[in-house]
């Protein structure tokens, strides 16, 4: 049975309940300092990329496994990724004892799918266009078990909102939290916590110009089509808002904080260099867009959302390359 279009927020309640539930499972990361005086806010880092999977999906996709009675698991799991929600499920199916299979689009990196692998699943690549029609669809023929979507499910979107929460408690005096946008759970369920005990709080989403739908959609009033090019900013962008998440992204999200793949890479050095943190361009993005002025002024946090970049990658970037 797939999970049906989520199209309002998540509770208060149900974010805190997937909190207690996956305490065994996820890291309550570190929320740091960015030591860098010549920006236009105060910058902190929540480092999602310390999670055992190097990604905030893990809380997500625990607080959905954990939730499946038994009996529809034995036929396993599968999920549509670019490789961090794969990781996430991946973690929890090997945790329950289950099997689990993944489709990725063609263009997922290595290191995700050395990844994918290493926790024992079995990997479909497709091409884009078809990887995307199963996140428009919620299903892939011929796999059997039970899907979890990547984003369409409050469940998922819970499981991100603990994030949220954990934010407030140890920085109280947050203006404005910056998000990377890929598909809209990770923003929905901060939003969604914050709203709840900061609602003078603003989040936005980030976004990268070689696919920026979010910004689209906000400027159309409704889900666009837009351009998309592959790039090594693998965890964000798409073709278009789902319909089933564009209603709250419109209620709960600021707008979209678009950036180039060049203040992307440079964003990647900043963070190395100063931090001493891998981050991926997703992982990024939220920071280069502080840096370029977009997300104003005050205590601004940066949601760091994993750190899985293939190291070749990482060595071209650090080494002054942006493609």
């Amino acid at each position: 049975m797939t999970r049906v279009e989520v199209l309002s927020p998540v509770s208060l309640d149900e974010i805190r309940a997937a909190a207690d539930r996956i305490r065994p499972v996820a890291v309550r990361t570190p929320l740091v300092r960015l030591p860098v005086d010549d920006l236009p806010a105060t910058v902190w880092l929540k480092l999602e990329n310390l999670q055992p999977i190097g990604s905030f999906k893990i809380r997500g996709a625990a607080n959905a496994l954990l939730q499946m009675a038994p009996d529809r698991l034995r036929a396993g799991v599968y999920t549509a990724s670019a490789g961090n929600m794969a990781q996430g499920v991946g973690w929890m199916a090997r945790a329950l004892g289950v099997p689990f299979s993944v489709v990725v689009p063609d263009h997922a990196p290595q290191t995700k799918l050395d990844a994918i692998r290493r926790l024992g699943g079995s990997v479909i690549a497709v091409p884009f266009d078809d990887w995307w029609r199963v996140i428009e669809e919620h299903r892939f023929p011929g796999l059997e078990g039970e899907f979890v979507h990547p984003v369409c499910d409050a469940r998922v979107i819970a499981g991100n909102g603990t994030i949220g929460l954990e934010i407030l408690e140890d920085l109280p005096d947050v203006d404005t939290i910056v998000v990377p946008f890929g598909g809209g759970g990770l923003s929905g369920g901060i939003a969604s916590a914050v709203r709840s005990l900061a609602p003078g709080l603003k989040v936005w989403g980030a976004e990268v110009e070689t696919a920026a739908p979010l910004r689209a959609a906000f400027a159309a009033g409704r889900p666009a089509q837009v351009e998309y090019t592959a790039t090594f900013v693998d965890g964000i962008g798409s073709r278009a808002v789902l319909p089933a998440m564009w209603p709250l992204a419109h209620e709960l999200l600021e707008g979209s904080l678009v950036v180039s793949i060049e203040q992307v890479a440079a964003a990647i050095r900043l963070l190395a260099e100063r931090n001493r943190i891998i981050a991926e361009g997703a992982g990024a993005a939220p920071v280069a867009a502080v840096a370029a002025g977009l997300a104003g002024a005050g205590n601004v946090v940066c949601i760091v959302s994993g750190g899985n970049i293939d190291i070749a990658r990482l060595s071209s970037i650090l080494a002054g390359f942006a493609s």
